[in-house]
C-alpha cells in the first residue's frame, strides 16, 4: 500500500491554506514541492560546509565529498555506468545549450538535426540555433493530434545518413505522452546519429535507465523531481571525453569537470543529493540493505502504480464535464504510455480564466503553452490561449482530484 499521508508529512508546503482551505499543487510539471530533508541538506551545507572546490582545509574537503556523493547518487538514479558521466549545471536548458555548442564542432553544412513537435522548446531551440550556426538542416517529426503520440513513421522518413543528432522528449510536459525512447534510439543509431533525450518531465514519474535506452545524452532537472533548481546532464563517457568544452584554462580537462564550468551551485547539488535520498526512502525500511539503484527501482514502481490510479480518476472525471476536451492519451489501457500530466480546454472559457478561477479556490494549475510551443502550434491553440494543464505527482490525493473536478463542474454550470 502506498501511504500518501505519510508522504505528504515530508512536505511542509503542502500544509498551506488559501481562504481556510488547503492549497492543492497541480502545477507540478512546472516545478514540484520539496521535502523537508532537501531544505535541511541545503541549509546544513550553507551553515557548515560552504566552501569552494579543491581547498586544503576541512570545509572544502567536506564540500568535495558531498559533490562526489551527489554524482554517485545521480549515477544510480539514471542507471549510468560511472559518476564521470554525470554533469551538474544551472538547469537543463543551460546544459543543453552548452552541449549544443560543443557538438557544433562535429557538424558541418548539409548535416541533419532531427527534433520533434512534441518537445519542450528547451529541446528545440538549442538545436535550431545549432543548425543555424553550422549550416545544418533542422528536420521536424510530427505527432498525431488525435492522441498526441509521436508519429514513428514520420521519424523513419526524416532519418538518413546525413542525420547527426536526434533530439526527443522522454515524456511531454504538455500532454503527458511517453515516447518509446529505446526504439527511437535504435532507429537513430541505425542511421549513424546520436540521441539526446529531454527527461525532465519523466524523471519524477518513472525509473530512468540510460544503459537500457542506450541514448548518448540525457538531461533532467532536480526541481522537477522534488529537489532544488539544479540541472543534470548524462553523457556517455567516450563522447564527453572527446567533445571540446568551453572552459577556463586551469580547469580539469576530463569529464565531468570540463563541463562543470565556474563555481557550481553547491547548495543546489546538496539538495539534489537529498532529493535522490528522499526518493530512495520510498522503497520502505524492509529494503534498507538493498542497493540504492534497487531501492530507487522499487520506489519508482510504487509511484507509477499510485499515480496511474490517480490519473485514471482525473481523466474519467474530466470526460464527464460537458464541453471539455482532453488533449492526449485518454484510454486507461494506454496509460503506461503517459505520465499524469493532463491538458484540456473548456468550450467557451479561456484557459487563463479556468486557471484564475481554480486559483481563487486554492487549486494551482498552469495555462498557456508551458514552453511546449511546437505542441500548441501543431494543435492550433497557440493564438487561443493554449490549454489548461493539471500535473499530478505522488503527493497528490484522490480527494484533491475530486475537489478539482467539483470546481470545474461548478465553473461549467
Amino acid at each position: 500500500m502506498f501511504d500518501v499521508q505519510s508522504v505528504r508529512s515530508h512536505f511542509p508546503s503542502l500544509q498551506q491554506t488559501h481562504d481556510d482551505r488547503q492549497v492543492i499543487f497541480f502545477d507540478n510539471p512546472g516545478g514540484t514541492q520539496v521535502p523537508r530533508n532537501v531544505v535541511e541538506a541545503m541549509t546544513h551545507y550553507l551553515l557548515h560546509d560552504n566552501a569552494n572546490h579543491g581547498g586544503a582545509y576541512a570545509t572544502s574537503r567536506r564540500s568535495d565529498t558531498m559533490i562526489d556523493d551527489a554524482h554517485r547518487a545521480m549515477t544510480d538514479m539514471l542507471g549510468a555506468s560511472s559518476p564521470d558521466e554525470i554533469v551538474f549545471g544551472a538547469n537543463m536548458t543551460s546544459l543543453t545549450f552548452t552541449l549544443s555548442r560543443a557538438l557544433g564542432h562535429w557538424l558541418k553544412p548539409g548535416d541533419d538535426i532531427v527534433v520533434t513537435r512534441l518537445d519542450h522548446d528547451a529541446d528545440v531551440s538549442p538545436w535550431m540555433l545549432l543548425a543555424r550556426d553550422t549550416g545544418a538542416n533542422l528536420r521536424w517529426v510530427d505527432f498525431r493530434p488525435e492522441d498526441c503520440t509521436l508519429d514513428m513513421d514520420d521519424l523513419e522518413r526524416r532519418l538518413s545518413r546525413k542525420t547527426k543528432l536526434v533530439a526527443c522528449v522522454y515524456a511531454s510536459n504538455a500532454v503527458g505522452t511517453i515516447n518509446d525512447v529505446k526504439t527511437i534510439t535504435e532507429m537513430a543509431h541505425h542511421a549513424g546519429a546520436m540521441v539526446f533525450v529531454d527527461a525532465v518531465q519523466y524523471a519524477p514519474h518513472g525509473l530512468i535507465d540510460v544503459k537500457a535506452l542506450d541514448c548518448d545524452f540525457l538531461a533532467c532537472s532536480a526541481y522537477k523531481f522534488f529537489g532544488p533548481h539544479e540541472g543534470i546532464l548524462y553523457g556517455k563517457y567516450d563522447l564527453l571525453d572527446r567533445l571540446p568544452a568551453y572552459k577556463v584554462r586551469p580547469a580539469k580537462d576530463r569529464p565531468p569537470y570540463k563541463f562543470e564550468t565556474g563555481t557550481q551551485n553547491h547548495e543546489g547539488i546538496a539538495g539534489t543529493l537529498a532529493a535522490v535520498e528522499y526518493l530512495t526512502s520510498l522503497s520502505g525500511k524492509s529494503h534498507e540493505n538493498a542497493s540504492r539503484r534497487d531501492r530507487l527501482s522499487l520506489a519508482m514502481k510504487a509511484i507509477e502504480d499510485y499515480e496511474r490510479d490517480l490519473v485514471s480518476r482525473l481523466i474519467a472525471g474530466l470526460k464527464q464535464i460537458r464541453g471539455l476536451r482532453i488533449y492526449g492519451i485518454t484510454e486507461r489501457s494506454d496509460f503506461d504510455r503517459r505520465v499524469p500530466t493532463v491538458a484540456f480546454r473548456m468550450e467557451g472559457i479561456s484557459p487563463r480564466r479556468v486557471a484564475e478561477y481554480l486559483g481563487e479556490k486554492g487549486i494551482f494549475v498552469w495555462d498557456g503553452n508551458y514552453y511546449a510551443l511546437a505542441v500548441t502550434e501543431r494543435l492550433g491553440l497557440e493564438d487561443k490561449g493554449g490549454m489548461v494543464r493539471v500535473g499530478l505527482v505522488h503527493y497528490n490525493t484522490a480527494d484533491e482530484v475530486d475537489r478539482l473536478l467539483d470546481s470545474l463542474e461548478r465553473l461549467r454550470a
